[in-house]
């Protein structure tokens, strides 16, 4: 109960920041919900830092210096990276890597209800990709101390470019494709989790 009452009144520190958060947390799935509920002080900077990389990433998307790709794509892998180290700057990266684990659990029950993510239905790969990239991220804020967010999306750039990050095999017409090369055909795919597409480094062309 006393818990519960330390979110409300963090979500409710003022009417407008209030608002945004108490919407935001509304849309959260269950997995993310009980992450909030446990870490009541967190959950306020992890919102914060959340946004603040969103901004960082759709700017990035714009400037199409890695593509647009957000679906296993190098934007995609540069996301998530870059959230976690934000997230992990702000609250540490234990904490930060169990929102980045609550976040692909709630992505599973997603799968489970037929809901997509990014306009695509979530499955097992793109989950492992996600995590890959996330520990990545967190890694990548604790070596910098008081690390900026321009300090943090130069290091996430550079290890995008390294091949530190991770991808998803696809064709020149963003088609998913087998480690071995062979056309995936996401028809006979659909509302399976285990889909047999391939992960690839970020630098690999």
């Amino acid at each position: 109960m006393i818990r519960t009452l330390v979110i409300i009144l963090l979500f409710l520190s003022n009417s407008i920041t209030g608002q945004s958060l108490l919407a935001k947390f509304s849309k959260l799935s269950c997995p993310e919900k009980c992450w909030t509920f446990f870490h009541p002080f967190a959950a306020k900077k992890a919102f914060k830092a959340t946004m603040q990389s969103q901004v960082v990433t759709d700017s990035i998307k714009k400037s199409g210096i890695i593509g647009t790709d957000n679906s296993g794509g190098r934007l995609d892998a540069f996301k998530h990276a870059y959230w976690i180290a934000c997230v992990s700057a702000a609250i540490g990266s234990r904490k930060a890597l169990k929102l980045g684990k609550a976040h692909e659990k709630g992505n599973k029950i997603q799968f489970k209800k037929h809901q997509l993510e990014d306009r695509v239905l979530p499955d097992s790969v793109s989950s492992v990709m996600d995590l890959h990239n996330n520990e990545q991220g967190a890694t990548a804020a604790k070596k910098i101390k008081e690390a900026t967010p321009e300090q943090l999306e130069r290091a996430i750039l550079n290890l995008l470019n390294q091949g530190y990050l991770a991808c998803i095999k696809k064709d020149e017409q963003g088609n998913f494709l087998t480690c071995e090369g062979k056309l995936i055909d996401m028809n006979q795919w659909t509302g399976k989790w285990n889909v047999p597409k391939c992960i690839i480094t970020s630098n690999t062309n």
